[in-house]
């Protein structure tokens, strides 16, 4: 028996990332801010290996074949954010992300590995770059994250950039 659903008041936002380590290096610290600014976090990984680096973040880590099995709309979503080539690569991730977008959802955030200029052409019509500049904080605990998922870097930027989507306007039949 699949247990109840927990609702919740807070807004909620899931991240589709293909490692932990991506998730951290290219939005480890807006993930982070978006905890500490109240909001339910969880990021999808196709393998839980070592969640170290999220739990830093004080992100939740789910797997990717149970989030694919939980039938789930976009409306118990405030937003969405995913690796290009998570959406690009996976048809499951590309159909669970434009479904949730088909029902109204209000935010969707795409990185890439050039910093934030890719979007997937089933979601480029209407995007725009967006960058988030990390509190103080946030730049600290990514540091940390950034080093338990051997990542060597001179420290966290400033910013994290990405693709920011205009959701109400796409439909599944526009990309099939």
């Amino acid at each position: 028996m699949r247990p109840a659903v927990r609702h919740s008041l807070r807004p909620r936002l899931v991240a589709i990332a293909p490692t932990a380590a991506d998730a951290v290096e290219h939005a480890g610290g807006w993930l982070f801010d978006q905890v500490m600014a109240g909001w339910d976090v969880t990021v999808i990984l196709p393998e839980l290996a070592d969640h170290t680096p999220l739990q830093i973040l004080g992100v939740r880590p789910h797997g990717l074949e149970p989030a694919l099995a939980y039938r789930a709309d976009g409306t118990c979503l405030s937003a969405i954010a995913l690796s290009a080539g998570m959406f690009d690569t996976d048809e499951r991730v590309r159909h669970m992300v434009l479904a949730a977008v088909e029902a109204g959802l209000p935010e969707l955030r795409v990185w890439g590995a050039d910093g934030g200029d890719v979007m997937p052409a089933a979601l480029a019509q209407r995007s725009a770059p967006v960058a988030h500049r990390l509190s103080a904080a946030a730049r600290a605990f990514k540091a940390q994250a950034l080093v338990a998922a051997a990542i060597c870097a001179d420290g966290p930027a400033n910013t994290e950039v990405f693709r920011r989507g205009e959701p109400r306007r796409l439909s599944l039949a526009a990309v099939r």
